[in-house]
């Protein structure tokens, strides 16, 4: 003969506990990302420059990134500024405005 054991649910106050620290720290996190600093990294310029690594693949458009950003090139980065091989993971590019003329909104 065999027993099947069945599992008894935690007490009520012990579950009542666990309940009210999960909203605790869900609340803690919400209030954390409420007064989390707005983002500074610059966008993509929607400039000459930079118009034709709009409609690229991100790793594509990543690529060409060192020809102007280098060290001696026309815009070199700053000596504080990290690694250069994910550029677009920090510096998002806005979409395109429907009107080219029309200037794409800045945050």
């Amino acid at each position: 003969m065999t027993s099947s054991t069945t599992a008894t649910p935690p007490p009520a106050g012990k579950r009542k506990m666990f309940n009210f620290l999960f909203i605790g720290v869900c609340l803690l996190i919400l209030l954390f990302l409420w007064f989390a600093p707005p983002e500074t990294t610059p966008r993509v310029p929607q400039d000459e420059e930079h118009l034709s690594f709009f409609t690229m693949e991100r790793k594509a458009a990543e690529n060409y990134c060192d020809n102007c950003h280098h060290p001696d090139g026309s815009q070199p980065l700053s000596e504080e500024h990290p690694t250069t091989f994910r550029c677009l993971f920090c510096h998002k590019r806005d979409p395109l405005p429907a009107n080219p003329e029309e200037p794409a909104s800045q945050p």
